[in-house]
Formats: C-alpha cells, structure tokens, sequence
C-alpha cells in the first residue's frame, strides 16, 4: 500500500508545475514582434507599438526585422501561443494573387487588427496644366500613351493605386517602374514620370517647395494627414479608392482570448496623444480595428484585387 501512495505523490507532484504553467497569465515572458527591414514604413510603426504594447503587457516586445515576406512566412509557422506576432504592408494578401508565397495569409495567419493607414495622394509634376483629378483625367484622354506613372514592384500599394485608376478613369497612361518610392518621386520631379501616387513624406515636402502638385487623395475620406486635399473620389473620380495600410497579426490559432486582448492593447496605444503625434508626423493615420472588422476588410480588399489581376489589369505595363 505505501508504494502505491508514494507513487500517487510523486504522480500529482509532478503534474502541480504543468498545471501551473498552463494557468500562468498571458503575457508571462517576452513577446517577439516581426516585421520588415529597419527603417521601413512598417518597422517604425512595429518600434511605435512595441513600446507601448511593453507598457501595457508589462512583457518585452522585441521588433525583429527580416526582409521581404520572411518576416509573414516565419509568423506563419510560429508556435500559436501569442508570443509570435508580425506586423506587414497589406500587399501580402496581394501578393499570394501574383506569385507562389510558402503561406496563406487566410489559413496560416490569424487578424489582430489594422494598426494604420498611409494614405496614398496623387502627385504629378508641376508642368502638367491641370489643377485637379477631372483635368487631369481629361488631359490623358485626350493623349493616350503619353503620360508616365513611377510605381515601386508590381503588386505595392502605389502600383495598384495606378492600376485602379487606369481602369476607372479609362486613361491609357504608361507605367515606369522604379526600386522604390523614394527613385520614384525623384524621377518624377525630373520630369521622366508626370504622375504617382505616394505617402504624404514621399511627396509634400516637395509640394511645399514647389515641385510637384498635390491633386488629391486616395482615402475614401479625407485624410488627417492632409485635410486640406480633397479624395480622389470628390475631385474627378467617384467611388476611387485605394489604401497602404499596417496589419498585425498572429500565427493561426492563437486562442481567440489572447488575440482579442492584444488588438484592444493596440487601439490604447494608438489611442496615445504622443503615438498619435508620432504618426501623423510620419504621415500616418492611426486606425485600430478588431480582429473581426481586420478579417472583413482583409476578405473584401482581397475581392477587389483578385479580380483585377484575373482581368489581367495588374501586370508589368
């Protein structure tokens, strides 16, 4: 009978510290947030969250960068214990439309929520005689083939804004690809392009100095970046709209309590006087939604664009 029991003991004591690491409180360790390279539009709002979300969790919460999409497919295959998140550009629920990606943002990924928007305006170059999305429409019509549009790789959000405007307005304008935003706005203020859409940083600096014209937004209200530019939709061309928002999200399933505790510790952040400061210098909108609303609107953006691809509008011009 004494083995027994002793037995029994050593059985219970055994399962006493699984039991109590199964009901240790989320976070209880340090969280790893990835995201894109340093110094990408995605890695400053990944710094500006992390610091609040330390704040908050009383955890750790390390940015660790990767390039590329790494960053999504090493998320995608994370434990889903909420210490693994990742925050990317929407265009990831694009890409899977135009080349094979070792992930389905859909099935591998679970919503957190949208942390941002950075709001893309139509820019052209100064010499164009036009003052607004209406004239400048009817300028290229009256010239199909001769204007130029810079864009960033195939499937970016400043691309498809083009894209989605080509088919809208029925414009045969030319796109010119460039490596990034940055040689983009530099060839458009040279004059090799006549037209882009971009990030405020990318842009209204230049504006201000003269350099490029602003003609409007392509929010579908007018941004708090910008109040004073209207939306491409009220300026020329109704129901336009496209968007570069941040999305965060955890690998698939992740307990629905952890992701719905983490998408409410973002919004108090974002909800920050000093985070939202910081944004809006940098020429970002914060938003922060649920994860139902973030899995909403990732399932309609996705419909807008598949079947622009499969029309074949997205493609190398």
């Amino acid at each position: 009978m004494l083995p027994r029991l002793i037995a029994c003991g050593f059985s219970i004591a055994m399962m006493v510290p699984a039991v109590l690491q199964a009901a240790e409180p989320y976070p209880s360790k340090p969280i790893r947030l990835l995201a894109s390279q340093p110094g990408a539009q995605v890695d400053f709002v990944a710094r500006r969250l992390s610091q609040g979300l330390a704040d908050s969790l009383g955890q750790p919460v390390v940015v660790d960068n990767r390039p590329g999409y790494i960053s999504v497919e090493v998320a995608s295959n994370a434990q889903p214990d909420g210490y693994t998140l990742v925050i990317y550009a929407s265009s990831v629920w694009i890409s899977v439309f135009l080349r094979k990606q070792p992930f389905d943002p859909v099935k591998d990924l679970a919503p957190i929520t949208l942390p941002t928007n950075a709001p893309l305006f139509l820019f052209i170059h100064p010499s164009l005689p036009v003052k607004s999305v209406q004239e400048l429409i009817a300028y290229a019509k009256a010239r199909p083939g001769v204007l130029n549009y810079g864009s960033s790789a195939i499937g970016t959000s400043n691309h498809l804004a083009g894209v989605l405007f080509k088919k809208m307005s029925g414009v045969d304008i030319v796109r010119v690809p460039y490596k990034g935003t940055g040689a983009a706005a530099i060839g458009l203020m040279s004059n090799q392009v006549q037209m882009m859409f971009a990030a405020a940083l990318a842009g209204m600096p230049m504006v201000k100095a003269g350099r490029l014209r602003v003609l409007g937004v392509a929010s579908k209200q007018r941004s708090q970046v910008a109040p004073e530019v209207p939306t491409i939709s009220e300026s020329g061309l109704p129901g336009y709209e496209a968007a570069a928002l941040t999305v965060m999200w955890a690998p698939a399933r992740t307990p629905a309590a952890i992701v719905n505790r983490l998408s409410k510790e973002v919004l108090r952040v974002l909800n920050s006087a000093e985070v939202k400061t910081q944004l809006l210098r940098a020429g970002l909108e914060p938003i922060g939604t649920t994860p139902e609303e973030t899995a909403s609107y990732m399932k309609a953006d996705m419909a807008k664009w598949s079947k622009l691809i499969k029309e074949g509008a997205v493609r190398e011009d």
